[in-house]
């Protein structure tokens, strides 16, 4: 449906969201049960956000990990990484900063460690569409819902905003980015062949989506399998 079929009240909200939202996001705080979400800050994130995803060893008030392959559990399927200097990770985490329309997000857990990353990035508030994207996860948390709550408060946030399309874009070999999409009820859409090369070899990519007028239904269903 064009905006030009819509009924008058709605081609006004979408209009008027247009002219309102910014290309960059605007700073915000994202509270849930077992994450916090904060605008990331590289001089009070980068060390923490270091130690929690290169592969050494991890004691969050007993929540321990041995030493662990950091490219097999978070970096294979980045753009970046793995990272082994805290200089060269500190750059890529202010490039993420400065994306001039991205907002990078440092997640907390409950304990207050920075456990993860996870970014609104190609925002495009003229099409009313934005992508969750750049999302890693200290081994420390992962399968234990931080994803999926984090994703959850940030699909709230956007569509509250008046974002029609929330994407998730993951390669295609990512299994697990993949399976995580589904389950948290976006739709696949279609893989994109000889998307990009990264890493020196080719990257296809796997799309996934969620429309405005799936949201309350599938905030439902997330609601009912976090809290």
């Amino acid at each position: 449906m064009s905006d030009s079929t819509l009924p008058p009240v709605l081609a006004n909200l979408v209009l008027s969201n247009r002219l309102l939202l910014p290309t960059k996001m605007t700073p915000t705080t994202l509270t849930g049960s077992k994450v916090r979400l904060e605008p990331l800050d590289v001089q009070r994130d980068s060390q923490a956000l270091f130690a929690a995803s290169n592969g050494s060893s991890i004691d969050f008030n007993g929540n321990t990990i041995a030493d662990y392959d950091s490219d097999a559990l978070i970096w294979r399927y980045m753009g970046v990484g793995p990272f082994t200097n805290l200089d060269h990770y500190e750059k890529y985490l202010q490039a993420l900063v400065s994306n001039e329309n991205g907002l990078a997000m440092c997640v907390f857990d409950a304990s207050e460690h920075q456990v993860g990353v996870a970014t609104f990035m190609n925002n495009f508030p003229e099409h009313l569409k934005v992508e969750l994207g750049n999302i890693w996860y200290s081994p420390v948390v992962q399968g234990k819902g931080a994803n999926m709550e984090a994703t959850y408060l940030m699909l709230k946030h956007a569509f509250s905003l008046g974002y029609r399309r929330l994407e998730w874009k993951c390669d295609a070999l990512n299994e697990r980015s993949r399976r995580a999409a589904l389950c948290m009820g976006f739709s696949f859409e279609c893989v994109q062949e000889f998307h990009f090369i990264v890493k020196g070899r080719n990257r296809d990519t796997a799309w996934f989506r969620m429309l405005d007028h799936e949201w309350q239904l599938q905030k439902r269903i997330l609601e009912s399998m976090i809290y």
